[in-house]
């Protein structure tokens, strides 16, 4: 399993979402708005008025920090977030 995180400085979701994975020893990747992508490219790949983070797992779209969370439970990638 790969995860790729599309975060923003400052975001706590964002940070949270990215201890979680680290916590478990989830290989990820994180992209930073404005040093690897800008805002238009943001809401071209996840929509228009799409939040911080957005978290994809092999090329399948989680959504946001509470999706991501929420599907790692549901399908017992890991016990305790």
């Amino acid at each position: 399993m790969r995860f790729t995180i599309y975060s923003k400085p400052g975001c706590s979701n964002c940070k949270k979402c990215i201890a979680i994975l680290e916590y478990h020893n989830f290989d990820m990747k994180v992209y930073t708005l404005d040093v690897d992508f800008n805002k238009k490219q943001f809401y071209q790949e996840f929509g228009e008025g799409s939040t911080f983070p957005q978290i994809t797992m092999d090329d399948k779209h989680l959504g946001g920090c509470s999706d991501t969370i929420e599907y790692l439970q549901k399908h017992n990638i890991c016990c305790e977030v």
